[in-house]
Parts: structure tokens; C-alpha cells; sequence
């Protein structure tokens, strides 16, 4: 194994990782976003009130996504398995 095709796998796990979990993250904010002006329009500071509809949200988000996200981690997954017989000596 070259150090450059461990480099190469590492970067690309944390592309791969930031591809799959940048939708999760961006659904979290944007509900963060909408709770939080709701709150300063409302003057309701519930603490549960900001936890509870992110985590049903991105539950949601998880729920549709899933499918994608598994296919990404499992192109991964092969791409690597396919890799390590060529790169082994």
C-alpha cells in the first residue's frame, strides 16, 4: 500500500462523509432558523420547543434519505474493497 492511495482513501471517506451528512445538517439549521424566529416573534422561550421539532425533522429527513445515503456509503465501501487486491503486494 502507497501512502498516496491511503491519502487518497482518506480524503475521499471525508468527502464522502461531508456529502452525506451535509443534508441531515442542513435541515437541522433551517428548522433551528425557523423555531428560533419563532420564538423571538412569539417571546416564547421553551427549551424543548428548540430539541423537539429538529429532532422529528431530521428523523423525517433520515427516513427519506436513507436510501441514498446507503447507496453512497456502499459505492464507498466497494470502491475500497475493489481497490485493496491492487494495491496489496
Amino acid at each position: 500500500m502507497t501512502p498516496e492511495f491511503v491519502v487518497t482513501t482518506g480524503q475521499e471517506a471525508i468527502r464522502v462523509l461531508l456529502i452525506v451528512t451535509m443534508p441531515l445538517l442542513g435541515v437541522a439549521l433551517a428548522v433551528g432558523l425557523v423555531v428560533s424566529v419563532f420564538q423571538a416573534v412569539t417571546q416564547l422561550q421553551e427549551m424543548t420547543l428548540t430539541f423537539v421539532p429538529k429532532i422529528i425533522a431530521v428523523f423525517l429527513a433520515l427516513l427519506f434519505l436513507s436510501p441514498w445515503m446507503l447507496s453512497m456509503m456502499m459505492d464507498f465501501t466497494r470502491h475500497i474493497f475493489t481497490n485493496i487486491p491492487g494495491q496489496v503486494r
